[in-house]
């Protein structure tokens, strides 16, 4: 069995009843649920095309599978399909979606794949995605970095 994490998060529709889809959606076709954190209300992250997006819902959820990391991200991104996400190609910067779902971690595994660098390449800069982190993996260390999740959101300040 293999140790998946994920980010949830999205700023459109029914936000709350999409995390709760999303949840039962991914121990249905990825895994069987290990741990969830609270949602966190949050602003928008990055450069968004829209003026004033919507602030978002994010959840950590993490899970046990016998998917390879690839197998995780394709059914990803059809959960993502399944409530609403729509990409949108050639906008300049992030949009806002119905649904969001990030692979953060997979065991340990450090692999730059076509769709997928692991761990997740920019989580130790986002306070969305490390205090979720903390409330279900607070001394886990970053393969990488070496430091724990902890220590990476005390390093935001």
């Amino acid at each position: 069995m293999n140790r998946v994490v994920l980010l949830a998060g999205g700023n459109q529709g029914d936000r709350r009843a999409l995390m709760t889809q999303a949840t039962g959606l991914l121990t249905r076709r990825v895994g069987r649920l290990v741990a969830l954190s609270s949602l966190h209300e949050t602003e928008p992250w990055g450069d968004f095309a829209e003026e004033r997006p919507p602030l978002f819902l994010n959840r950590a959820i993490v899970l046990d599978t016998g998917l390879p990391p690839e197998g995780v991200l394709l059914e990803a991104q059809r959960i993502e399909a399944l409530l609403g996400r729509r990409r949108v190609s050639g906008a300049a910067g992030y949009t806002s979606r119905t649904m969001d779902l990030d692979i953060i971690f997979y065991n340990d595994m450090v692999a730059d794949m076509p769709g997928l660098v692991l761990p997740h390449p920019r989580m130790h800069l986002r306070r969305f995605v490390l205090e979720p982190l903390c409330e279900v993996m607070p001394g886990y260390r970053h393969p990488l970095l070496g430091l724990t999740m902890d220590e990476l959101l005390a390093g935001l300040g």
